[in-house]
């Protein structure tokens, strides 16, 4: 009997772990977006933009970051929308600015099917690439690169990027 008891006690419990195991996996789908896909082009105008800000403000960041945004800049310190704010209104010394590539993979955290951007999606990351010249004020002539991964999220019906990570490279 007691044997019985363990050998039904370990089946319901692979039965729970498959169905749960089973339920995250659907509830976490994700996908490329694709080249027509409106909310991803949403996304990248507005990375654009932002890229584009370090040589003039243009405004974005009131609207592209929550505000709760957190930053991690090339240089590892922490900033938040305040901080972007503050530099977006101060003077601008870098030209040439712009955004090189952005990529969108989209993430459903609902079990919604993630087949449009429409359909449930809650968060994106956006991995990309800009460049600006005279950004480094030791060398105001230099082209400065990085590559950066942003993460959007969807909150009352609204996207915007929640944290980023800039990362300094050798341009190409």
């Amino acid at each position: 009997m007691r044997h019985r008891i363990l050998h039904l006690m370990c089946v319901v419990t692979c039965v729970v772990v498959l169905v749960t195991a089973a339920f995250a996996q659907q509830a976490q789908q994700s996908h490329w977006a694709t080249s027509d896909d409106k909310t991803a082009k949403f996304m990248i105008d507005m990375e654009r933009k932002w890229a584009e800000g370090a040589c003039a403000n243009n405004g974005v960041v009131a609207e592209l970051l929550a505000e709760d945004f957190q930053g991690t800049s090339t240089g590892g310190e922490r900033y938040s929308k305040a901080d972007e704010l503050r530099d977006e209104k101060g003077p601008h010394s870098a030209h040439g600015c712009g955004l090189d590539d952005a990529k969108v993979r989209f993430f459903s955290l609902s079990s919604s099917s993630p087949s449009s951007s429409l359909g449930g999606e809650d968060v994106a990351i956006l991995y990309g690439s800009e460049h600006a010249i005279g950004k480094d004020k030791t060398h105001p002539e230099a082209k400065v690169c990085q590559v950066w991964t942003d993460t959007w999220l969807k909150r009352d019906g609204k996207w915007q990027i929640i944290a980023a990570m800039d990362n300094k490279v050798d341009c190409k």
